[in-house]
């Protein structure tokens, strides 16, 4: 048996996977968590990572291992390959204004849509970068190198030996701001006028299955990808299927063979880790949404489902918009939550229970139309992440998305894309080996625009507030 290592590098936490890398066949698997907030030292990041890969029972024995991790976060290096400041998360918004100004700088949205497919926002590295040259000149000064989360820790897997070794995918690099995902290139003069004429040195892209290092146990390391290109991998993700995962962030995304360029910003134009594209729509706001519903209810999830089923469709006009932290898609990081329609009839926990659920997934509605709008074919959505373990989302997302929802089994899916590129690249090939896909369940209703319509028409009260 040939083993292949995947490692998911999130917001939250850090998971390990090994797998048979002929049949994907796991053998084990292992965890660590991380600290809260919104910036972080990557060192800490190591540190979960070396403890989930012990609690997996090390790599001393696996052929080749990926790395998947959360996208955008900027990860600044000294010319020593020292990290210079603490890294800056995808979900940390102090750079919304830096955001705005690139925007206006380059001649406004159509312009960075054409240029790279994404539109900045504060999640984008190119943003933080512009924050970081305004606010900390003198660390902007000291960065000889950026990276992303996945770069860095691909690097330190493999020994971290000069800045000249660090090597990213198509993937991850496309969320930047300052790489081309439909022309595979960095552009050099968006990183320089993000960062105030400095040009630091960034990772070479490599191919989707490139060998990129070797581990210090002697594993070959594959390029590793941005999450969400890693759990489309790990799915089996093919045109005609949406994936929403439902995280920190809710996020939908589509395999897509043609690329974006979508001037409104809602869809980022992204690249895939197998060489296609993978436009994508991310919310600030995602499973959190329902831990904060449970809490004010002063119930658990199970109990919260129950809730929201035993209310009626369109909650009886309860209207949730759930910005709790803003949004980024819609672009309004000072928004917040409200709720709108309170009556004696619906003033209930089951009606409130629904509203947040129904609030939350009119969100997603939002970024599914936005794909179509790019023309993104949609068959059917998969439903992944922490966020589809709540029955009521389950059952309630068909009539809100329009379409019917499937639920493949709960897994580490970015893990398992990261497993599935460390076999590709040991193996060879034009395409990612195919491995037995995870049974799935299928969730139908009749559509109910009626909730969504309601929706839209109070979305836009919450702007300024």
């Amino acid at each position: 048996m040939t083993l292949v290592a995947g490692i998911d590098s999130s917001t939250q936490s850090c998971k390990v996977i090994v797998r048979d890398a002929d049949s994907g066949e796991l053998v084990r698997e292992g965890r660590a968590t991380h600290p809260a907030g919104t910036e972080i030292d990557p060192a800490r990041w190591l540190e979960a990572m070396d403890s989930a890969i012990a609690a997996a029972g090390g790599l001393n024995d696996v052929a080749a291992v990926s790395v998947g991790a959360q996208q955008h976060g900027m990860v600044c290096l000294d010319g020593d390959g020292d990290v210079v400041r603490p890294a800056l998360l995808w979900n940390d918004t102090r750079s919304a204004q830096a955001a705005s100004e690139l925007v206006d700088e380059l001649g406004g949205p159509q312009a960075w849509a054409d240029a790279v497919g994404v539109v900045p926002v504060a999640a984008i590295t190119a943003s933080k970068l512009r924050w970081l040259a305004d606010h900390e000149p003198g660390n902007a000064d000291r960065t000889a190198a950026v990276c992303l989360p996945h770069d860095w820790l691909s690097w330190k897997l493999g020994g971290a030996v000069s800045l000249d070794a660090l090597a990213t995918d198509a993937g991850d690099a496309s969320g930047t701001g300052y790489f081309a995902a439909a022309t595979r290139e960095y552009r050099m003069d968006l990183l320089s006028l993000a960062f105030r004429d400095r040009t630091p040195q960034v990772p070479r892209v490599a191919a989707p299955n490139e060998k990129i290092g070797i581990t210090r146990s002697g594993a070959v390391i594959g390029p590793g990808t941005g999450d969400n290109a890693a759990a489309a991998l790990g799915l089996g993700a093919i045109p005609g299927d949406v994936v929403i995962s439902i995280g920190t962030s809710g996020v939908v995304s589509a395999v897509s063979a043609t690329p974006t360029h979508d001037s409104s910003g809602n869809v980022a134009g992204f690249a895939d880790a197998t060489g296609l594209h993978l436009p994508l729509v991310c919310t600030l706001n995602g499973a959190r949404i329902l831990d904060a519903t449970a809490s004010i209810l002063g119930v658990d999830h199970d109990e919260l489902s129950r809730l929201a089923l035993s209310a009626p469709l369109g909650s009886d006009g309860l209207v949730m918009i759930p910005y709790f932290e803003g949004e980024r898609t819609p672009n309004r990081p000072d928004a917040t939550g409200a709720v709108h329609g309170f009556r004696l009839q619906n003033s209930t926990p089951a009606h409130f229970a629904r509203a947040a659920v129904e609030g939350f997934l009119c969100g997603l509605a939002d970024g599914v139309d936005d794909l179509v709008r790019q023309g993104v074919q949609v068959k059917r959505v998969l439903l992944v992440g922490g966020g589809a373990k709540s029955r009521a989302l389950c059952e309630i997302a068909p009539a809100i998305l329009g379409v019917p929802v499937v639920i493949p089994d709960p897994g580490e899916y970015v893990a398992e894309g990261a497993c599935r590129q460390a076999a590709w690249t040991l193996l060879g090939g034009e395409r990612p080996p195919v491995w037995t896909k995870p049974e799935e369940r299928r969730f139908e209703a009749a559509p109910a625009p009626q909730v969504r319509e309601r929706y839209a028409s109070l979305r836009e009260l919450t702007e300024g507030v």
